[in-house]
């Protein structure tokens, strides 16, 4: 017989985004409050519906602009005019995990350095950066401490995979580099680490960890003093994207 799309029910599919970055030395990620329904003015992660003419990489790289002003890392770019780094990172289709009608979503994974605040446009609000145990708790709070729902949709079960994915593989990769400026000191990357994982770190045992594998970090040449003290020697990410032996996360 004959293909007839009319034989199957009609679904939609979004992408959201878990966009991580560290403020004031802790994990936050991007909620924005919605302006319509459903869920109209709960906090829940940015995203929207893929359009017809877009695959889902290209819906992603469209709502992270549109949130957050940024463009995905493009690998082929030269450094310095590289984005924010975006992965997929799981699907998501339970049949009602959606209200309006069935709804798949991709979420996408995002890691920027530390970002300005954010705007809210389109059925959105407001917006904000929030520590991501503060949107993970039962009940969460706003931003003035009063007491709020918990994320709209599935959102909170999407944040808690995306948090995890960014906890687990800063332990072999060079992740926790996307969330540093273009040059920095092993002190910040450090702090990034802390901030990832909640935890404090040994200085000394950490430094000679990043730097013990060839290509991990490339010293700039330069010095700086941003973070007082003595002036501290400036790297960059290096072209070795897996650090060896790997820097297995602490128990808490």
């Amino acid at each position: 017989m004959p293909y007839d799309p009319s034989a199957f029910p009609p679904f939609a599919v979004t992408v959201d985004l878990v966009v991580l970055t560290v403020r004031r030395h802790a994990l936050c990620a991007l909620a924005v409050r919605r302006g319509e329904s459903p869920f109209q003015g709960r906090w829940a992660l940015p995203g929207g519906f893929v359009r017809e003419d877009e695959d889902l990489s290209q819906a992603a790289a469209r709502e992270l602009a549109e949130e957050t002003g940024l463009r995905a890392h493009d690998p082929a770019a030269p450094s310095q005019d590289n984005g924010a780094h975006l992965e997929q990172l799981a699907t998501y289709g339970d049949p009602k995990r959606d209200p309006r009608m069935r709804v798949v979503s991709v979420a996408h994974l995002a890691l920027a350095p530390d970002l300005p605040a954010p705007r809210a446009g389109g059925d959105v609000s407001n917006a904000r950066w929030a520590p991501v145990e503060e949107l993970l708790q039962q009940g969460g709070y706003g931003r003035d401490s009063e007491p709020v729902a918990p994320l709209a949709f599935d959102h909170a079960q999407i944040l808690a995979d995306g948090v995890e994915r960014a906890r687990s593989k800063i332990e072999y990769s060079s992740l926790a580099t996307a969330f540093c400026p273009s040059e920095f000191t092993v002190g910040e990357l450090r702090r990034v680490y802390e901030a990832v994982w909640g935890v404090a770190l040994d200085p000394r045992n950490f430094h000679r960890k990043v730097t013990g594998t060839p290509g991990f970090l490339v010293p700039t040449g330069g010095t700086t003093t941003r973070q007082g003290g003595r002036p501290a020697q400036l790297f960059r990410a290096g072209g070795a994207t897996l650090l060896n032996p790997p820097m297995l996360r602490p128990e808490v």
